[in-house]
């Protein structure tokens, strides 16, 4: 055999397979590795629902059938704080996290347009989770999450089944001495104090501040400077900051409210987990203890960090939150 007719032989195999290898086999084998990652349902969606005539962003993942757990985020981030969360959680647990009105992906109206409260932001998570059918489930509480989260408790207790408390305040307390500025704006809502507040707490400074304070030294580096670099953007939209110094002067609302809170945690007993990073300025520990005076049911982690836990702490607290929720979810 000459090499030519080699050459030829082997074209000939070639050709062969690539008809018994045809464009359409390919495209649905592509077709059905896709249909199979996208229909991962531990993903996480990003889903917007209209309510109260604006689009309400929020993060969804895991099997509706399973129990829920609802992600409310602080104080100025949005539902992107629970990002490495979500994924843990998801293969066993239906997770909602919903941006604020004015925060993350959520509609931003002017201050003059919309109502900025933590009342109203209690009403529309609620019709978010009425809306999707959401009648159990846990929730997460995390600074301003906290607020909103026990105004949904004191509107339908039997529906929640546990809290995961971090860094979140419901007593005198945890009010320190970061609160002070912030006190004498809820008793006189002055131009002076309203730019104030606006100068402090309102910068590039102030949020790589809150994202970075109360780190040991050697965990700082795992906090991504994206974080506060995202929140900043977000806080320098046009009209936002007027809506967080909104929210600033609505917060003095809920510290009425703290003994009405009590009293509930007092006649249902929610379960709660709390974890808490000791290092924070904000909301400090001071804080954590006074839920053992009226909750029966508490296993407690003060955790050698800051504001945001879960950027030093994403493993333990997750893990600690499968136990919990394996008890109480549901």
């Amino acid at each position: 055999m000459n090499n030519k007719t080699l050459k030829l032989i082997i074209s000939g195999v070639a050709l062969s397979a690539l008809v018994g290898f045809s464009p359409a086999t390919t495209q649905a084998s592509e077709s059905v590795s896709l249909a199979t990652a996208d229909n991962r349902i531990s993903d996480t969606r990003f889903r917007t629902m209209s309510i109260q005539g604006i689009d309400i962003a929020y993060r969804e993942a895991g099997d509706p059938s399973n129990p829920a757990v609802v992600l409310l985020h602080g104080f100025p981030t949005s539902s992107h704080m629970f990002r490495e969360l979500i994924p843990q959680l998801a293969d066993k647990y239906h997770i909602i996290a919903p941006d604020y009105p004015g925060f993350g992906a959520s509609a931003m109206p002017a201050v003059d347009k919309f109502e900025y409260s933590f009342a109203n932001f209690a009403n529309v998570v609620n019709e978010l989770l009425e809306e999707k059918s959401i009648d159990r489930y846990a929730m997460y509480l995390m600074d301003y999450g906290a607020p909103v989260g026990y105004r949904l408790f004191a509107k339908h207790p039997e529906r929640v089944s546990g809290f995961i408390i971090q860094n979140g305040n419901a007593y005198d307390e945890g009010l320190e001495a970061f609160w002070d500025p912030i006190k004498a704006y809820w008793a006189d809502p002055s131009t002076a104090n309203r730019e104030q507040l606006r100068g402090a707490l309102l910068t590039i400074e102030a949020t790589q501040w809150q994202w970075t304070h109360g780190i040991p030294e050697d965990k700082l580096e795992l906090v991504s400077p994206d974080n506060w670099h995202h929140d900043q953007y977000l806080l320098e939209r046009p009209g936002n900051k007027d809506i967080q110094l909104a929210m600033f002067l609505s917060y003095g609302t809920n510290v009425a409210e703290y003994s009405n809170w009590q009293a509930l945690f007092r006649e249902h007993q929610p379960p709660a987990l709390i974890v808490w990073g000791k290092g924070d300025y904000i909301f400090p520990v001071s804080g954590a203890h006074p839920y053992e005076s009226d909750l029966d049911t508490v296993e407690k982690h003060i955790l050698d960090t800051g504001h945001f836990a879960l950027e030093t702490h994403l493993e333990f607290i997750s893990q600690k939150m499968d136990a919990f929720l394996d008890n109480t979810a549901g």
